[in-house]
């Protein structure tokens, strides 16, 4: 007798959200193809960012935040003034939220447009979804930009907070909050995605020896087996707890360049009435292997080392790395040849 219950059970590994993965590794994400999706995102946002670069520059007001640039994409083509190519795709929309905005933000930061455009229309790479809840996650092959797939309630949200959000980049420049760098929507096949793209809060060329996930909190603040089986766990607050009794030890600028920062940025949170974010650490001990086991014992400073550190094309792209923060400080308190430095990557992120 055949089995159903096998057959659901089956179903259902390959099922989370809106995304599904058949047997032969297709996935789909709201039963649209993902590699459809993605080359139409990189198709809008290359029209979009490359026509906003043929317009003058100017202040960002108030309206930039609220103007949406709708970019129809027919199969076959437009030639009208704002032309767009032919593709193998039914005809669709990319909706681009408050391009200006978004520009003035990339500036603020660094990000060339000839650079935006290069990182997102080359092939992207798969993220394993590491919160389950089944968003598509992307990272660009030159690891610098992520591409998420959103809820219309978090879209919505994010829009509601640009003002206060540029204001604070504007004023502090140093923040830990992540980067977003813009909010788009496809629209085809009957179906409407959203889309940010953010900064890569870890860089993956640089092996993190330990990550963390934290709250304050120690209620069911513990990674679970699953978790723990990983190659590259994310611990919670419990297991930081237990594994670094005393704490992360850093020299005494370098704490109070930190706590300035995360304070600042814990009042830009608590005027957006946001109350579930996390403190997310990376741990990298440039004088560990890989593979070998880690030392208990942290380290008196941080390591300034310059081949350890994120070489400034890279570095501008992440959530202000320790570096960043106290980049005004002399080079100071380096560690012995025999003594285990950690290199500390701090953020403090938003959980979308």
């Amino acid at each position: 007798m055949h089995d159903d219950s096998q057959d659901n059970e089956h179903s259902k590994k390959h099922k989370i959200g809106h995304l599904r993965v058949d047997n032969q590794g297709n996935a789909t994400f709201k039963r649209l193809p993902t590699n459809q999706l993605v080359d139409a995102l990189q198709l809008g946002i290359q029209h979009s960012v490359g026509g906003l670069e043929a317009t003058p520059a100017h202040d960002v007001l108030y309206q930039d935040f609220l103007t949406i640039e709708i970019i129809h994409f027919p199969k076959a083509g437009k030639n009208t003034p704002k032309a767009t190519p032919s593709h193998r795709f039914n005809d669709f929309i990319i909706r681009s939220y408050a391009p200006v905005a978004f520009r003035h933000f990339r500036e603020k930061f660094n990000i060339k447009p000839e650079d935006y455009l290069s990182s997102i229309c080359k092939p992207f790479r798969e993220l394993k979804n590491p919160g389950a809840s089944g968003s598509l996650f992307y990272l660009t092959s030159d690891d610098e930009f992520i591409i998420k797939t959103v809820q219309k309630k978090e879209a919505a949200f994010l829009k509601s907070l640009l003002p206060g959000y540029y204001m604070n980049v504007t004023q502090n420049q140093r923040t830990l909050l992540p980067k977003f760098y813009g909010l788009y929507c496809y629209q085809g096949e009957n179906k409407n995605i959203r889309i940010i793209v953010m900064n890569n809060l870890i860089p993956s060329h640089i092996y993190m020896h330990e990550k963390y996930d934290l709250k304050g909190s120690t209620y069911k603040r513990r990674a679970n087996s699953e978790e723990r089986r990983k190659e590259s766990p994310t611990w919670k607050d419990l297991d930081f707890m237990e594994r670094h009794p005393n704490g992360l030890i850093l020299d005494s600028e370098t704490y109070d360049a930190l706590a300035k920062t995360v304070k600042r940025d814990c009042r830009v949170l608590e005027s957006f009435h946001i109350m579930d974010y996390s403190f997310l650490i990376g741990v990298h001990c440039p004088n560990v292997h890989r593979d070998s086991p880690k030392d208990s014992n942290v380290a008196s400073g941080l390591s300034n080392d310059s081949s350890l550190v994120t070489a400034p094309s890279l570095r501008r792209m992440y959530s202000t790395p320790m570096a960043n923060i106290q980049a005004e400080f002399e080079e100071h308190n380096k560690p012995d040849d025999d003594h285990l430095a950690k290199y500390v990557y701090c953020y403090l992120m938003k959980c979308f």
